[in-house]
């Protein structure tokens, strides 16, 4: 049998990617900035949230409506956005006439790279990755790829299920472990890059099961029928997801929201119950983000602003990295050390402000047709070149379909 090079996918230009897509991931990386700055604070008791207990009013107001609108909600829009953008990638693939074999290949080689990109995250910077939760979700469920709408969606349906359990169990976990210091609060860099690394190999798989896998199958649904690609055409649906999704987040929020700002103090059994309906609602609220960002891309197309938020999503991957960056250098005790001397109100502050300066960046470098350092890395070594032997797969001359019925 004779070897074959593999062909070279071509990516998208800048200029010709879908709108909604891009604005979504942009604003999502002001949510993700908010939700995690704060994790790099210590010194003080926290609720389930991490949030200080006893910060001052303007801390507990700012925990308040982060934890209403903001925590657990971002992290399933980001998902059920990867979930969407690798049902392009297999399309952009299937089009350039691969196999679905090859496309398989492909996408499980960029989920593997973004795993190995999520441990380098968590070993230099930041215990709560979530790119290797998604890079998991890639290997492990790609095949659902090709399966029907009632498989994607029985398997959303289970792993909502799946989500409750793993909820309850870290509910129960919060309130009976012993507060000790995270790795936040430790001033010798080596050993708080080994307590990220505990916490990150316990997290990555708590977080596909728990959050991200259900968002990720919904985000594979969607991308069927291009709700964002074609926002016009879907407005009724995206209307509906977005006001039912709203409401179901803000309800199932208000809660948790009480309790970890310390206006209700309910008992253990009940505070761990909130908790998960907090999360499980909090899917929703994601879902509910995305299609508005959608109703909003089908009205605005042009404009600095929405240039400059889409650039930045353009750059999601370098702009979510450049966070981190940021975060370390501002709170870690071994660096700035600002992590002991500032609350929430602060630290929600700087993650705005880092969150500017990466929109401002990638709005000055992405119009140029210039891709970020981090998306160009994951690319390279996803399209790296490689030789396959031809016909050695049963089935490998058939093309990829989106729906295997």
């Amino acid at each position: 049998m004779s070897l074959a090079p593999l062909r070279t996918a071509h990516a998208v230009p800048l200029p010709r990617r879908s709108l909604a897509p891009d604005l979504a991931r942009g604003l999502m990386l002001l949510l993700i900035a908010v939700a995690h700055a704060h994790m790099y604070l210590s010194g003080h008791a926290v609720g389930f949230r991490g949030y200080s207990l006893d910060g001052g009013p303007l801390d507990r107001l700012v925990a308040g409506v982060q934890i209403l609108l903001v925590d657990g909600r971002a992290l399933p829009m980001f998902a059920a956005l990867f979930g969407y953008g690798l049902v392009q990638l297999a399309h952009r693939q299937s089009a350039q006439g691969r196999s679905w074999h090859e496309v398989r290949r492909v996408l499980r080689a960029r989920s593997l790279w973004l795993l190995a990109f999520g441990f380098c995250h968590a070993l230099l910077l930041f215990f709560g990755d979530i790119l290797g939760a998604y890079g998991l979700i890639g290997l492990v469920l790609v095949g659902f790829l090709r399966r029907s709408d009632r498989a994607v969606l029985g398997a959303a349906a289970v792993g909502l299920v799946l989500h409750v359990a793993v909820l309850v169990g870290l509910g129960l976990l919060t309130v009976s472990a012993d507060k000790g210091d995270t790795p936040a609060a430790m001033a010798d860099p080596l050993e708080a890059s080994m307590m990220r690394m505990v916490g990150w190999s316990a997290m990555t798989p708590t977080f596909f099961a728990a959050s991200a896998a259900p968002a990720f199958l919904f985000g594979v649904w969607a991308a069927r029928r291009r709700l964002l690609d074609e926002p016009g055409a879907h407005r009724p649906l995206l209307a509906r997801v977005t006001v039912t999704g709203a409401v179901a987040a803000v309800a199932g929020g208000l809660p948790l929201m009480l309790v970890d700002t310390r206006l209700w103090a309910p008992s253990d059994a009940v505070a761990v119950a909130v908790y998960a309906l907090h999360s499980v609602t909090g899917i929703a609220g994601g879902l509910a983000y995305a299609a508005l960002i959608g109703l909003v891309a089908d009205r605005v197309r042009g404009g600095r602003v929405v240039s400059a938020l889409a650039a930045c999503g353009q750059w999601s991957l370098t702009c979510y990295l450049l966070q981190s960056v940021v975060f370390v250098a501002v709170f870690a005790p071994y660096t700035g050390g600002l992590g002991t001397r500032v609350g929430d109100a602060v630290a929600s502050g700087v993650a705005v402000a880092t969150w500017l300066a990466t929109v401002l960046l990638a709005a000055r470098l992405a119009p140029g047709g210039r891709r970020g350092p981090a998306e160009t890395l994951l690319r390279r070594l996803t399209y790296r070149p490689r030789r396959a032997r031809s016909g050695l797969v049963p089935g490998d001359g058939q093309p990829f379909h989106p729906v295997d019925q």
